[in-house]
């Protein structure tokens, strides 16, 4: 049975506590930019994370979050997502997606990016490039009142033109005091994403995950976190906080330092 869509208008006022909790975030993905180079530990990077959340005044969204450990997520190559910082160097050849999500005032801002460490294969460059122009491509189909589907029905025949695939098992989702939220944003076209639609006020992430490989996906069961590619092929992702307004879709998440609509990676020499 499909559910009936819960409509989380936000008002003028707590529109304005999200673009600051989105800025907020953006600043903590360019502060942590630099740092993303080959020889760092990605427990480095949440040691990073920690201290300019703490010294800024705001709170991770992840740590303790249904137990997870960390205060980002950095999932190397082949993981998909909710990768746990660890002893990992980062080597030349390595892509990586590093996940960040603040608290400020009580409101969420979330957004992910894929880093290229040094020169990388032709594959993780094609598949980090497909991910970062789905992106864009879903956000720039929308308009108000739209279904979510348009997101799935603009992301799926990019990918597969790619010769990509779309992971099925891990979503977008609406966003505000809660990490959380209704609707699902599935970023393929579904039975209930052809119901709900994005209303002016209503705030939700757009974040594709696009394998080289298969869409299928494996959960590590000893940290119970950590997704990985079932057929062990690279996978890349990028993220922003969306906000739906009467002239259309709103980047909360936008960079000052980072890549921008059209941007390309790297061309291998």
């Amino acid at each position: 049975m499909l559910k009936k869509q819960k409509k989380l208008i936000l008002t003028e006022a707590q529109q304005e506590s999200m673009r600051r909790a989105g800025r907020v975030n953006a600043q903590l993905m360019d502060f942590i930019r630099p740092h993303v180079v080959a020889g760092v530990k990605t427990s480095h990077l949440d040691e990073l994370v920690v201290r300019w959340t703490a010294d800024h005044g705001h709170k991770a969204a992840t740590l303790g979050y249904q137990n997870y450990p960390k205060s980002c997520c950095t999932s190397v190559n082949e993981v998909i997502c909710h990768g746990i910082p660890d002893d990992y160097e980062l080597q030349v050849g390595d892509i990586i997606n590093v996940d960040l999500t603040t608290i400020v005032d009580g409101w969420h801002g979330d957004q992910s990016e894929t880093f290229l460490i040094g020169k990388v294969s032709e594959e993780k460059l094609s598949v980090t490039q497909c991910a970062f122009d789905c992106l864009y491509l879903a956000i720039e189909a929308l308009e108000p009142g739209c279904r979510v589907a348009t997101i799935g029905e603009t992301i799926v025949p990019e990918a597969h033109r790619r010769g990509f695939s779309v992971v099925r098992e891990y979503v977008g989702h609406g966003l505000g005091k809660q990490f959380h939220l209704d609707p699902s944003i599935p970023h393929f076209p579904n039975r209930q994403a052809r119901v709900d639609r994005l209303y002016p006020g209503m705030c939700f992430t757009v974040e594709p995950m696009i394998n080289a490989g298969s869409r299928y996906t494996r959960c590590d069961k000893k940290d119970g976190w950590t997704v990985r590619t079932k057929d062990g092929c690279p996978s890349a992702q990028f993220e922003h906080t969306v906000m739906m307004t009467d002239e259309g879709p709103e980047i909360l998440t936008l960079t000052e330092h980072g890549p921008r609509r059209g941007h390309q990676f790297g061309v291998l020499s």
